[in-house]
């Protein structure tokens, strides 16, 4: 994973109701994920057998730039013309992340597909979990560095010493009104 980016885990489940010229979907359908400056992309294989419910149940894997603001799903249909797209969601990169969540958390989004005229076809469901970097480091292969937060609580020994750590609490909530 490179320093500019961030690696997505990006699970395409399923997708409802998807039409064709107002028609449901036989078959053949697939999902692309694409970066916002569409510089990357991933591609589901086909689902065969779902037609205008298909699953698909597949991870893809993209690095998307920490400069980014969204990337794009669209679903596909393979039809005796070519290939169609069906509709695209754009999910903004602050559904997951930020927030109160940690990095690894595991989203599961589901959104409205709109087709190339703007009108609503069917929904994608997904999930999406940001890969963790992990950082490996050791002085030597006998010693283990922990890292504490807190204050050192000093004072009485007697206690044993450690660290405290304070959680803050709004008074309001406990008020009682008598």
């Amino acid at each position: 994973m490179a320093a500019n980016s961030r690696t997505l885990e990006i699970k395409v489940i399923s997708a409802e109701n998807l039409q064709l010229d107002r028609k449901p979907i036989k078959k053949n359908a697939s999902v692309t994920v694409r970066t916002d400056t569409n510089s990357q992309f991933c591609t589901t294989e086909m689902d065969t057998e779902g037609g205008a419910y298909p699953r698909w149940n597949e991870k893809l894997v993209l690095d998307l730039p920490t400069h980014s603001m969204s990337f794009t799903v669209e679903v596909q249909c393979k039809t005796s013309s070519g290939v169609r797209t069906i509709g695209t969601a754009t999910i903004p990169a602050s559904d997951f992340v930020g927030g109160y969540l940690p990095e690894g958390y595991l989203h599961f989004l589901s959104y409205r597909l709109r087709n190339h005229k703007g009108e609503r076809n069917g929904i994608i469901n997904i999930s999406v979990r940001m890969k963790v970097q992990e950082m490996y480091a050791c002085a030597s292969s006998t010693t283990w560095s922990h890292s504490t937060m807190g204050f050192p609580a000093s004072g009485n020994s007697s206690f044993g010493g450690g660290v405290v750590t304070g959680v803050p609490v709004w008074y309001g909530a406990y008020q009682k009104n008598y």
